[in-house]
């Protein structure tokens, strides 16, 4: 069960790839990362996926991870690579990925490939993706009720659907809870730069935020926070080691259950392509521990919004809600559809400034 992580450990693994004592050589998985696998993060979390498909299948299987893979030209080479070097699943983990997918997958249709985040599938491409912004609804909500100068920052990468939904249901969420609530929104066009991240922080606080959010994958923001006595919430993994006093909560991603899950199914020839896209009630998306910084009753309520979604009777995008330009969206009681939350391209009415195209 052994990883390479070089374009150039893969060739030589192609060449000569090691056989199990009974003759049958271990299935290849392979995973491409748009970040390093130490950014406590996104590309952090798909890794502990990634391990979680040795730990259930040991010798059984053989996994490879290329890390910190641009979107773009980059990503259709390094996913090639790893269809040419005899892998049968390949996990291509970020948006950006998604065309590239599509054309190597053509090439090579006996591969399985899965991409992360997008919408275009094949008869060998799956997608898969997080309802992340359910997450967001739980840590928008806290957000509203923690903050003392009614301003909460948002660190954003790019103006992607799964971005601008993230932003909205936060904010749709804080604002229930706090109508003087407002959101500064910083956008850093990346989703792993450390000092961008951090400078983004600073000019939040700057203009009076002492809550931050972020939709980048480094702790950076986080370590900001703990420094400047504000709060912060960890994304898409725990990072309570980079501010035990800044963080209030976490969205995770736990993505093993469904790695070794498509893992077995390719195994045993169930493989189809599907589009899934789970949140909090499968387990998917989670979230971290209540910091006791959170009063009682606020981590109740919290608490009420999780089980809520999970037992189907709350849902992030519920009416009245209007657009930002203050056209009617959804009505009362009205819910927004799944077709409209992917392809969202619009804020809410309420949050300040334009969307970036």
């Amino acid at each position: 069960m052994k990883f390479v992580k070089t374009l150039a450990a893969v060739a030589a693994l192609a060449l000569a790839g090691p056989a199990l004592s009974d003759g049958h050589e271990p299935m290849k998985v392979g995973f491409i990362y748009v970040g390093p696998v130490g950014d406590f993060g996104w590309s952090y979390e798909h890794d502990q996926g990634r391990k979680a498909i040795e730990e259930a299948f040991g010798d059984k299987v053989e996994t490879t991870y290329l890390e910190s893979v641009p979107e773009g030209p980059d990503a259709e080479r390094a996913i090639r690579q790893l269809a040419q070097s005899g892998h049968d699943l390949i996990f291509t983990t970020s948006f950006g990925y998604m065309n590239p997918t599509l054309k190597v997958a053509e090439q090579f249709p006996d591969v399985k490939f899965e991409h992360a985040t997008g919408f275009k599938r094949a008869d060998n491409v799956s997608v898969y993706s997080g309802r992340f912004y359910e997450g967001r609804t739980v840590l928008g909500h806290i957000a509203g009720h923690m903050t003392e100068t009614n301003t909460i920052g948002y660190i954003a990468s790019f103006p992607i659907p799964e971005v601008v939904r993230g932003i909205n249901s936060a904010y749709l969420a804080a604002k229930a809870v706090n109508p003087d609530v407002s959101f500064k929104i910083v956008w850093v066009n990346t989703w792993f730069d450390p000092a961008k991240e951090a400078d983004a922080a600073n000019a939040l606080i700057e203009q009076g935020a002492d809550v931050i959010m972020q939709h980048t994958d480094s702790p950076a923001a986080m370590t900001i926070a703990e420094e400047k006595g504000i709060y912060a919430f960890g994304q898409a993994s725990d990072m309570k080691q980079f501010g035990p006093n800044a963080r209030l909560s976490s969205i995770i991603d736990n993505w093993g259950p469904y790695y070794v899950a498509r893992t077995q199914a390719v195994m045993d020839g169930t493989w189809e392509s599907t589009d899934t896209w789970d949140g909090i009630k499968p387990g998917l998306t989670e979230i971290g521990e209540f910091s006791d910084k959170i009063p009682a009753e606020v981590q109740a309520s919290a608490q009420a919004i999780i089980d809520g979604i999970v037992d189907g009777s709350i849902h992030s995008f519920t009416g009245p809600i209007k657009k930002q330009d203050g056209s009617d969206w959804l009505a009362e009681g009205e819910r927004a559809d799944d077709g409209t939350l992917l392809g969202m391209n619009f804020y809410v009415e309420g949050i300040e400034g334009e969307l970036p195209n």
